[in-house]
């Protein structure tokens, strides 16, 4: 969220237990199954002079990262999960939103998981959310959390940027980032290996243009409208907001040649 980024969220309130079952959706593509989709199969192709004995094509470069470690959501949410609907997902995940959580930075790492618990408090009591916005949060030491439930290795369909929830995952750093502010290296490394492993699932270049499709007219493009964006971008670019904040978002170039050099890109 930005300095208000709340309200960058999409709004999905609670429903009564007789309704959630038609709120669940297709199952998406575990990651394993998104590493067979960015792998390419041997192509076999005959030729005119020599029938008998196909050429194999080269298989495709998979621009993959390794997987950080990502602290369980079990580890911050303790006995304040209230009911729910079941996730909901995408087929897969093109893009990465970045946001920060607009909280104070001075925090000991080792209370984290009681401000993220707080965070999600406030999104599913105050506001009424169906639960936390962010997909993952990442602070100032480095550690990643899982946020919103539905598993870290699933296009989880999260609630973190008005009309571009869908086929996107929303990381947010703990803390507020406005201009003049440090933002910790642990940090933005951290940001940048989730970000590298989450793209290379579908195999897509961190420093590229995606298409996405808006799907709220509260955002930056009416509803329906295609528009390209950076695969790795900050709230702001889809969202009239200023999260992830002036300092976070001077650091996006950096953090995407870092996610780049992570999935073997040159």
């Amino acid at each position: 969220m930005g300095s208000n980024g709340s309200r960058g969220d999409t709004r999905v309130r609670r429903v009564p237990g007789a309704a959630r079952a038609a709120l669940a959706c297709l199952p998406g593509f575990a990651a394993a199954a998104g590493l067979v989709l960015c792998a390419a199969g041997v192509d076999r192709t005959t030729t005119a002079a020599n029938p008998a004995h196909p050429v194999a094509a080269r298989p495709a470069v998979v621009h993959s990262a390794a997987k950080p470690r990502i602290v369980p959501r079990t580890a911050w949410i303790a006995d304040a999960e209230r009911d729910q609907p079941p996730p909901r997902y995408d087929d897969r995940v093109v893009a990465v939103f970045i946001h920060h959580t607009d909280s104070p930075n001075g925090y000991d790492c080792a209370d984290a998981p009681r401000i993220i618990r707080y965070l999600y408090a406030g999104q599913t009591g105050t506001r009424d959310w169906d639960d936390i916005g962010y997909n993952f949060v990442v602070d100032r030491c480095g550690t990643v959390y899982e946020g919103r439930a539905g598993g870290v290795d699933r296009p989880v369909t999260g609630a973190h940027t008005q009309g571009f929830n869908h086929r996107t995952t929303g990381i947010a750093a703990l803390g507020t980032f406005t201009a003049g502010v440090p933002v910790p290296q642990a940090m933005t490394d951290a940001i940048a290996a989730l970000a590298a492993w989450k793209l290379g699932l579908s195999g897509t270049d961190p420093r590229g243009h995606v298409p996405l499709v808006s799907s709220n007219s509260l955002s930056r493009y009416r509803s329906g409208t295609k528009v390209s964006l950076p695969a790795l971008a900050g709230h702001t670019e889809g969202y009239m907001t200023s999260c992830p904040g002036a300092a976070l978002t001077a650091r996006l170039p950096s953090i995407r040649q870092t996610a780049a050099r992570l999935q073997g890109r040159r």
